[in-house]
């Protein structure tokens, strides 16, 4: 595969991973909303496969209660949410490097990696502490998973890019010296 190929292929899966960065950050603005919508889903048009998975109704049930109490005694509370919603956001935005210049920004995406390591321990260990069901750790756990997939393959396809740079900046010194040796003084 060409380098023009190569980078191609690396941008796209940088837009692929920022896609998922930005839709996951933008669902946590209107996070009463979507948990209120879900639970009327659960309870009505999908009600005839959903009484068969009643962890995931009641969880649901659970979960639309609790933040439109919260809301509604503290709104305050969704702040937090919203400053979610903007850190993805904005981690988002760090990856316009490595699609322009993968090679000179690839830390960003080794950066991207070990942030998706960092969910899974996150989950095991806070979620418990927030009551939250093994099943919903998971999930959570999935969003890390499936986010370094294309983060690992862009950095392996941009590794291969800085190595063939390497090899070709060594080649041209190469050249030069032998240049200079040829040439007469």
């Amino acid at each position: 595969m060409n380098d023009s190929a190569t980078l191609r292929r690396i941008r796209i899966l940088i837009v692929l991973f920022v896609v998922g960065l930005i839709l996951s950050g933008v669902t946590a603005f209107p996070l009463g909303i979507e948990a209120r919508a879900l639970d009327r889903i659960l309870h009505g048009a999908a009600w005839p496969v959903a009484r068969h998975v009643t962890f995931l109704t009641s969880w649901i049930d659970e979960v639309s209660s609790g933040l439109s109490d919260t809301y509604a005694r503290h709104p305050y509370i969704a702040y937090g949410t919203d400053w979610l919603a903007f850190g993805h956001l904005a981690i988002a935005v760090a990856f316009w490097g490595p699609y322009r210049e993968p090679v000179r920004n690839i830390w960003v995406l080794k950066f991207g990696l070990i942030s998706c390591a960092g969910v899974v321990p996150l989950a095991l260990i806070c979620a418990p502490l927030r009551h939250i069901p093994l099943w919903w750790i998971a999930v959570d756990s999935s969003f890390g998973v499936f986010g370094a997939i294309p983060l690992y393959a862009a950095y392996r396809m941009t590794r291969g890019l800085e190595l063939a740079e390497q090899g070709r900046e060594r080649a041209a010194t190469a050249a030069g010296r032998r240049e200079a040796e040829v040439e007469p003084a």
